[in-house]
């Protein structure tokens, strides 16, 4: 055996640990390099979050797309040069599924071993629950913490339409679908108000438990807070509910000697787009201008061989015909653009899987099952994940996907039949205008704006609804594999949460966005080394169709006065999905607060 003479090991071992020193003097000097500067990702959340593609040109970031928000956190997530996230919440107005997408993107940061900290400013419910998922919870020493509970408030028009002569003359099929209730009674019927509560109790228990589980208090200490209700920012400290009471630039101060540095570099427009100063003087420039308003200017995107799942957006008010959004009218689903979307998806070999995104509270029957047609038609995967709300009309185009996901709190179900009309002869009457009417048919009548229904109009209504009904809760058995009966329990009208949808088996899981398209990839045969890309369907409309459509003037009148901007979109979109023969929509515009 070969052997070294002891002085040469002496001389390897001395060797050897000078090496060392010198490498942990190396790394030791690196360490200090790396404490001058700490890297922390900044984002504002201070206004509620649109779904869908963004619209191309000069002002396509305007209005905060969800989706581009989630990415912009992942990417946080995905970045090593960071040290950690500060999150200003600013009253987003995020309702219980888009708040539990933001929650699970900030869990997926702090499972990269980076710190997140919510600086929360005049929180409320859904804001205070969207901090729980922070590592802390920052609010300035004159700011006011309030979880003062959850209510759902509806408005009913019956008394003023008695008063001014208008009769609301409506049909539904199912005890529970209480979706012409606003019109036709001056209060919840009981079982609306049954459904109602058991929607509200089980979106309260998510809201205590998340409490509970993040700020690790006990479920009963958090009911008690949340009848206490309203917190000064030192009474919110010592209820164990926020971490820190100082000012932005205090926290700013006290992360960087926390984290060691003589800098902390905070990027306030971390994932941005960034576009360039352009000028646009001259006819040049003008030109430069109407190309960059009309999206004519936005750079194509590339055709890439990756393999690729097709998300599709159907979010707003669903009716036959293309998709469109305006001046004072809601988002509206069109069956003829959501059809083209997945004939598109069908088509292109390299998208390899669907996801159907829905955020919606129904509408046209007909235009619910020509979307649903083309899903089941589809040989391609199809999952189904619900937003917001998914429900009537929203739950028909979901249930033919192979795969449904929903949020905790997603509205769901109302699997039930409405119809009907409002008629204003009264009104007219009280104001000198006179309406003649000659006809010919016993149903001639059947969409006069004038008289209700007669005794003939009223039961030919209820056969086609009744028709409807059958269809729906037929397809539900098939698509969910259960029995008619069971289908037939489940539905007349009655609403769920995600979480009640999953126990009931209407929906398959809970899960974001993102989880569905993993269940996507999944289903496509795809694995993780496929890298697949996700391409958003429908495409954009260009910003000179959203201009046009008046959303930047509505956008200030909803900020300015949302109730009532809110209350002529609701009466617009009724007005128009009630003149379709038979109507799948979610009971009422419930707002949760």
């Amino acid at each position: 055996m070969f052997r070294l003479p002891k002085t040469a090991v002496a001389l390897l071992l001395i060797g050897s640990m000078a090496i060392t020193s010198f490498a942990d003097d190396k790394d030791s000097t690196k360490s200090s390099e790396k404490a001058k500067k700490v890297n922390f990702a900044s984002f504002t959340l201070k206004t509620e979050f649109s779904e869908g593609p963004e619209s191309e040109g000069l002002f396509g970031s305007m209005q905060p797309r969800l989706h581009e928000v989630i990415k912009r956190l992942d990417e946080a997530a995905a970045d090593s040069k960071l040290g950690g996230v500060i999150l200003h919440i600013k009253s987003p107005e995020l309702r219980p599924g888009t708040n539990a997408e933001v929650r699970a993107a900030i869990t997926r940061i702090r499972k990269a071993d980076k710190k997140v900290y919510a600086f929360l400013e005049s929180a409320m419910n859904q804001d205070y629950v969207l901090a729980t998922a922070c590592d802390q919870i920052i609010i300035p020493p004159s700011d006011a913490l309030i979880i003062n509970g959850l209510q759902m408030e509806l408005t009913f028009f019956k008394r003023l339409f008695d008063k001014l002569g208008v009769r609301a003359d409506f049909i539904q099929v199912g005890d529970f679908k209480g979706a012409s209730e606003p019109f036709t009674r001056a209060e919840m019927s009981p079982e609306f108000r049954k459904q109602l509560d058991s929607v509200v109790d089980d979106y309260y228990q998510q809201m205590v438990t998340s409490i509970a589980e993040a700020r690790k208090l006990d479920a009963d200490k958090v009911k008690q807070l949340i009848d206490q209700g309203l917190f000064t920012a030192e009474e919110a400290k010592q209820a164990g509910l926020v971490d820190r009471i100082c000012y932005e630039d205090e926290l700013e101060a006290q992360l960087k000697s926390e984290h060691q540095a003589e800098e902390l570099a905070i990027n306030r427009k971390y994932g941005k787009k960034q576009r360039e100063e352009l000028d646009f003087s001259g006819i040049g420039g003008f030109m430069k201008f109407m190309e960059l308003m009309t999206g004519g200017d936005a750079p194509k995107k590339k055709s890439s061989k990756r393999p690729k799942i097709a998300v599709i957006y159907a979010v707003g008010a669903i009716m036959t015909g293309e998709s469109s959004s305006g001046f004072l009218d809601d988002e509206m689903v069109g069956s003829d653009t959501i059809v083209k979307a997945i004939q598109k998806a069908e088509e292109d070999d390299s998208i390899k899987a669907i996801v159907l995104r829905v955020n919606s509270p129904g509408g046209s029957a007909l235009a619910s099952d020509l979307i649903w047609r083309e899903i089941v038609r589809a040989k391609k995967p199809v999952i189904a994940s619900m937003g917001d709300v998914a429900a009537s009309g929203g739950y028909y185009i979901s249930m033919g996907a192979k795969r449904i996901f929903a949020e905790p709190g997603t509205l769901t179900g109302s699997i039930g039949v409405v119809g009907g009309k409002i008629a204003v002869k009264g009104l007219l009457d009280k104001i000198g205008v006179n309406t003649e009417v000659v006809r010919r048919g016993q149903n001639s009548g059947t969409f006069s704006i004038t008289e209700p229904f007669t005794d003939h109009e009223r039961e030919a209504w209820k056969r086609l609804m009744g028709e409807t009904y059958k269809q729906f809760t037929t397809k539900v058995a098939e698509g969910r594999k259960l029995d008619v009966a069971r289908v037939q329990e489940l539905a007349q009208g009655k609403i769920y949460t995600g979480r009640m949808a999953v126990d009931v088996k209407l929906v398959d899981q809970i899960g974001t966005l993102q989880d569905a398209v993993a269940a996507a990839k999944e289903m496509a045969g795809l694995k993780d080394e496929d890298k697949a890309e996700v391409e958003i369907l429908p495409e954009p409309k260009s910003i000179f169709d959203e201009l046009f459509g008046g959303d930047q003037l509505e956008a200030e009148l909803r900020s300015s006065a949302p109730e009532v901007v809110g209350a002529i979109k609701s009466l617009k979109t009724m007005r128009r999905l009630f003149a379709e023969p038979a109507v799948l929509i979610m009971p009422a515009r419930i707002t949760v607060r």
